[in-house]
């Protein structure tokens, strides 16, 4: 699977940490200039600026190359975490929103992986409010992220996704 993500402060870069910290292929679109809440994003971001500064040129941009989009919120969404579900809908993408507000983290961890486990998305994107609007959401994603997507602890209660497949037996006949 690949991460995208539109490298803003927040839930943006926490998802594209947690792909970077495990190997996990991540990149997305930015805005031109790389342009972010907190200045300009960091180059140690493997993101593509659109043609255009507009955040919402980013975000359309990130949910048309992805099979699949997840929003963290903390609360009801807004801004551009409410553009980015309207974008999805209207892309028909598959999106699924957690808010912590009301999801306890590993009831979190858990709806996530089963619907990762049903949509199986080969793309997914990762998108939320910026750091100034939820502070300290970032940290919440980056736990959850990494549970989710990375190799499990042992004694870890959580399967990361994606789910490591089963070798089979050859079948009598099947050898071509």
């Amino acid at each position: 699977m690949r991460l995208i993500s539109g490298g803003q402060t927040g839930v943006d870069r926490a998802a594209l940490d947690v792909a970077l910290e495990h190997g996990i292929p991540a990149g997305g679109w930015c805005p031109a200039g790389r342009h972010s809440a907190r200045g300009r994003i960091p180059s140690r971001y493997p993101l593509v600026e659109t043609e255009t500064p507009a955040y919402p040129q980013r975000t359309r941009q990130n949910i048309r190359d992805s099979d699949a989009t997840l929003v963290i919120t903390l609360g009801a969404p807004a801004g551009g975490t409410l553009l980015t579900i309207k974008l999805a809908e209207r892309l028909k993408r598959p999106c699924l929103v957690i808010d912590l507000a009301v999801h306890r983290i590993q009831a979190a961890r858990i709806e996530i992986l089963e619907w990762l486990q049903a949509v199986r998305p080969a793309v997914l994107n990762v998108a939320g409010p910026r750091a100034s609007e939820s502070p300290g959401l970032g940290r919440s994603v980056r736990a959850i992220l990494r549970d989710v997507l990375a190799p499990p602890q042992p004694g870890s209660p959580v399967t990361p996704w994606p789910p490591e497949r089963q070798r089979t037996q050859k079948l009598p006949g099947m050898d071509r």
